[in-house]
């Protein structure tokens, strides 16, 4: 079921868009000012966002922008201002598309469709690559080589991402220093294992909530490091 995030200060808007929307199956959230909507378009739990332009706390347009320049997700600007030079402006800072008020529910929901068809398309779908892991907010992408926390892809060098696989494939197994660094980094690697340990810090800071505090990937004190997954 997509999720849809109104982000909307007129009530009886809002609630006729969320109405039209949950009659067709779709989860939608309002929220009525522009600081809020922003963070939780943020959180990257909605698959569209459905954005009024003249809100209280910030305009439809720097949230757009704030939106665009952090996640990928389809940007709908719905606004009773239907001058060209605003809809210029609103496409220009990322938005998808931009529907004028008044506007036919049906024509609202059916372009809330063909984004969310196009988005699939363009991406593959959220999570949806063979063999992706999913642990939490994490999702860790074997064939394309990636990382995703949320909607935001975490950079990770060839030797972090090998070793984060490598444990998200053996989860709830406890794995030595030496085992690891054996399997990432090979006999012939000149090193030890002390690299296994610097790597799963840096690992720690780009995918726990609190590195200081880690519930992904726990040290068992004297015997090596386990991933934690349902």
């Amino acid at each position: 079921m997509a999720k849809i995030l109104i982000v909307e200060d007129e009530e009886e808007i809002a609630m006729l868009e969320r109405d039209y929307l949950e009659i067709e199956g779709f989860q939608a959230d309002i929220l009525s000012d522009g600081d809020q909507g922003e963070r939780a378009a943020l959180t990257g739990e909605y698959d569209l966002i459905l954005l009024d332009l003249m809100l209280p706390g910030r305009s439809g347009y720097e949230v757009c922008r704030r939106i665009r320049d952090q996640i990928d997700v389809p940007i709908l600007m719905v606004t009773a201002r239907t001058e060209s030079v605003d809809k210029i402006r609103g496409l220009g800072l990322g938005a998808d598309d931009y529907i004028s008020k008044p506007f036919d529910p049906a024509e609202l929901v059916a372009r809330v469709k063909a984004h969310l068809s196009r988005y699939q398309r363009l991406t593959g779908g959220r999570g949806e690559e063979d063999g992706a892991i999913q642990i939490g907010d994490l999702r860790i992408l074997p064939q394309s080589w990636k990382v995703l926390k949320g909607e935001q892809e975490i950079k990770m060098p060839n030797r972090e991402f090998a070793l984060l696989k490598f444990l998200a494939e053996n989860p709830n197994i406890v794995f030595s220093k030496e085992r690891l660094f054996e399997a990432i980094w090979g006999y012939d690697y000149m090193g030890d294992s002390a690299t296994v340990t610097v790597h799963v810090g840096r690992i720690r800071d780009k995918i726990e909530d609190d590195p200081a505090h880690p519930k992904i990937i726990e040290t068992v004190w004297g015997a090596g490091y386990r991933l934690n997954r349902p």
